[in-house]
């Protein structure tokens, strides 16, 4: 077992596994999934740890993109529920990790990314490791996939200040989005399910990370 190997084991053995996250077929998902191959060179020795990871740097009007903490993104996945015969969207899949997982879990995936080079970054790494029923589009994040839709599973690989009405609307009936929402300091792992033209969220979870570009809510004029 080479060092990577062994570092995704102690990643599902020691983050995953200790934190509730039980579900046998993601297990099996994120570790054969080899995380390392979508960070940087650079930052490949820490793939695995219990963090969010940098994936591009801020750069002019551009915030820092990321790699959601493992144990956040194991625990969104889970909560959605992903059937085998499902259509799933990943929203904000930067370099792909989110979307390879979640490959191995359900028919098919569209990913959206808006940022060229971590788009053109994403649809590599999934053809490198062999994922053959994903597609990456390049677009905003908070347009979704209009035209692929609707799904049964929306990932938003982030925490968001408001959810897009452009996203809730390509849920199908009976489907299920899921991310982090951040009222103020605090963050929830949230489950949102379509049932009968209406979207109702529940809490599962105390989470953190990164705001997603453009799920900001627009600071309030204070007379």
């Amino acid at each position: 077992m080479d060092v990577f190997a062994r570092a995704r084991r102690m990643m599902v053995d020691g983050q995953l596994r200790t934190n509730d996250v039980t579900n046998p077929h993601l297990i099996a998902a994120v570790q054969d999934v080899p995380r390392e191959r979508f960070v940087p060179p650079e930052k490949a020795d820490l793939a695995y740890i219990d963090s969010d990871l940098a994936v591009q740097p801020a750069g002019p009007g551009r915030p820092a993109r990321y790699l959601l903490k493992p144990l956040v993104l194991a625990k969104l996945i889970e909560i959605a529920k992903v059937a085998p015969t499902d259509r799933a969207l990943d929203v904000g899949c930067t370099t792909g990790y989110s979307t390879a997982v979640l490959a191995r879990l359900a028919a098919s995936v569209v990913a959206v990314e808006e940022e060229p080079a971590l788009a053109k970054a994403a649809a590599e790494n999934l053809a490198a490791i062999g994922i053959e029923n994903a597609t990456v589009r390049t677009g905003p994040l908070t347009a979704g996939a209009p035209t692929d839709g609707p799904f049964d599973v929306i990932l938003i690989n982030g925490a968001v200040e408001f959810l897009p009405e452009a996203l809730t609307a390509q849920l199908a009936e009976g489907g299920r989005l899921v991310c982090v929402m951040k009222r103020g300091p605090v963050g929830r792992g949230m489950v949102f399910y379509a049932s009968g033209g209406h979207v109702s969220g529940r809490s599962e979870f105390d989470a953190a990370a990164p705001v997603l570009p453009g799920f900001a809510r627009a600071p309030a004029f204070v007379f």
